[in-house]
């Protein structure tokens, strides 16, 4: 990157929605709006919302503190996925006043200034404009800030300014460095580190640093540097990229006779997987996902949504798409999910047959607009890893690739849901719906697939043992493992859990336990009646 390649801040006018995450999380889980909140990153704020702030809470405190904070605060996981969908209708709401967008990051969209201005007016009509659509659309309130570059435009939206043309230098130059944070798309660790660097060696303010000579800074900061010089001087690297609205592509085949089997069906996916990557390639664009809908004889309609390949257009081959529809047809035909009874005996059943088989490519965009990563898109070991992976299940099947999503539980394998490489299916417990006992955040990185026995012990030597009001004996300093002993160096807990208390066996109760070892491991404990187990181990 050098100062020579970068443009002259673009008009730029961005909507904000304040403490998106809280809001998204609050409405996903029914959560009302008038209780302070925070979502949580690991095990520290990440988001906090006004009336939280209020009460002292801040983002980047650990979960014990900001609860000490305010008690009756709020906890919520955090959820990109979840704040995305919950952010498009927004998205759409600000569609209706201005055609082109570009999402930043869900709470935040930017767009060209120029011509909207012009178009409703003035500026300050403009906001006002799009202030009333995302209110009577969705209800949510948001900011609304107009300047020359990404990051005056992003500080002016705070405030609810509109920048006045050729001022964001001076508009920005008595702000506070940490105003970068702002402008950070994906990891904020690099911004925060440099942030934390500039303060070190005195440049406290954006005009401090934009006084700066840029290839200086290039030679001594690298390209984030380089970056965020660009933007304390009004800037831009590039201007927005204005998201095209795409209708979804769909094709769609009678099937006749009725299809009963995998391979006759197969037969006609493939017609139409030719079909919609003709439309693909002559449309110029690409999909995320693909939507497999089949009609039975009965008038049942079943679906199933699969993720495409990363890379856009030239990863998603008809080939592929075959692949998907295949897998997909493969487990509603010989998993029996496609069969009835015969004459009303639910102990025999005779096979239904597809009708209709219809497939939509959705998430649908210019092919190559896909947003990236700030600096470029998936990097070429990503792609590799992907088509690698379509590759083995192509071979294997639809179920011989599967990854790991976490779902609703209390115990840590009850929260591991595997799914098919791809598919899109919701997990059969919605993780953020409320698990009384479940165990406090983070969750363990590596959960085997059986627990290993282990014995723990106290400072005497003596095993520890669970009372029958779920409390330990003594205080944990020892697990004993099959081939050595591991010191305790610091434990929490314990959290009781009794589940399934109106079978006749009696509930299932046992108390699970955090232990740091001397040597910096982290392992997840659990007390029962037969002894302890190591049920997890954390990074």
């Amino acid at each position: 990157m050098s100062a020579a390649s970068q443009e002259r801040g673009t008009r730029t006018t961005v909507v904000w929605t304040p403490d998106w995450p809280v809001v998204a999380a609050l409405v996903a889980t029914g959560t009302p709006l008038h209780h302070p909140a925070a979502v949580l990153a690991g095990a520290r704020v990440h988001t906090v919302s006004a009336l939280a702030r209020r009460e002292g809470v801040r983002r980047g405190m650990r979960r014990r503190q900001a609860q000490a904070v305010c008690p009756e605060l709020v906890l919520l996981p955090a959820d990109e996925d979840r704040d995305a969908r919950l952010f498009e209708p927004v998205a759409v709401a600000v569609e209706t006043v201005v055609p082109g967008i570009e999402v930043l990051r869900p709470g935040l969209l930017l767009l060209p200034a120029g011509g909207a201005a012009r178009f409703h007016g003035t500026e300050d009509l403009l906001a006002e404009r799009l202030v009333s659509a995302v209110a009577d659309h969705t209800g949510h309130e948001c900011q609304v800030g107009t300047a020359d570059g990404l990051l005056a435009a992003l500080v002016a939206a705070r405030a609810e300014q509109r920048v006045p043309v050729g001022e964001s230098a001076a508009f920005l130059a008595p702000r506070p460095v940490s105003e970068l944070l702002a402008a950070a798309v994906q990891d904020e660790r690099p911004v925060a580190a440099l942030i934390d660097l500039l303060r070190r060696l005195g440049l406290r303010t954006l005009g401090d640093l934009a006084r700066l000579d840029g290839p200086q800074v290039y030679a001594r900061f690298g390209e984030w540097g380089s970056w965020a010089w660009t933007l304390a001087r009004g800037d831009d690297l590039r201007p927005p990229a204005r998201r095209r609205p795409e209708a979804d592509l769909e094709v769609s085949s009678a099937v006749d006779p009725p299809a009963h089997r995998v391979d006759t069906a197969t037969f006609a996916g493939r017609r139409l997987a030719e079909e919609l990557h003709t439309l693909l390639t002559s449309h110029a664009v690409s999909c995320g996902r693909l939507r497999i809908t089949a009609r039975t004889d009965t008038g049942e309609d079943l679906t199933r949504t699969w993720r495409t390949d990363t890379g856009g257009l030239g990863g998603l081959t008809a080939a592929r798409i075959t692949d998907r529809i295949r897998w997909q047809l493969d487990g509603w035909l010989t998993a029996g999910a496609l069969s009835r009874p015969v004459d009303d005996d639910a102990d025999q059943r005779e096979p239904v047959g597809i009708v209709r088989l219809t497939v939509t490519a959705e998430d649908v965009a210019a092919a190559g607009a896909e947003q990236g990563r700030l600096w470029g898109g998936s990097s070429g070991g990503d792609l590799r890893a992907h088509r690698a992976l379509d590759r083995v299940q192509g071979l294997l099947g639809g179920d011989g690739v599967l990854t790991a999503v976490v779902q609703g539980g209390r115990d840590v394998r009850d929260q591991v849901h595997l799914r098919p490489w791809g598919a899109q299916q919701e997990v059969a417990r919605p993780a953020d719906r409320p698990w009384p006992g479940r165990l406090p955040a983070p969750a363990p990185a590596t959960v085997p697939e059986e627990p290993a026995p282990v014995q723990v012990l106290d400072a005497a030597g003596a095993p520890v043992v669970l009372g029958a009001r779920m409390v330990l004996s003594a205080p944990p300093a020892l697990v004993r493992t099959r081939t050595t002993d591991h010191r305790i160096a610091s434990w929490a807990g314990p959290w009781p859990l009794a589940e399934r208390w109106w079978q006749d066996a009696g509930p299932r109760v046992r108390v699970h336990l955090q232990a740091t070892l001397m040597d910096g491991r982290a392992l997840l404990l659990a007390a029962h009646q037969h002894g302890w187990t190591c049920e997890a181990i954390y990074d």
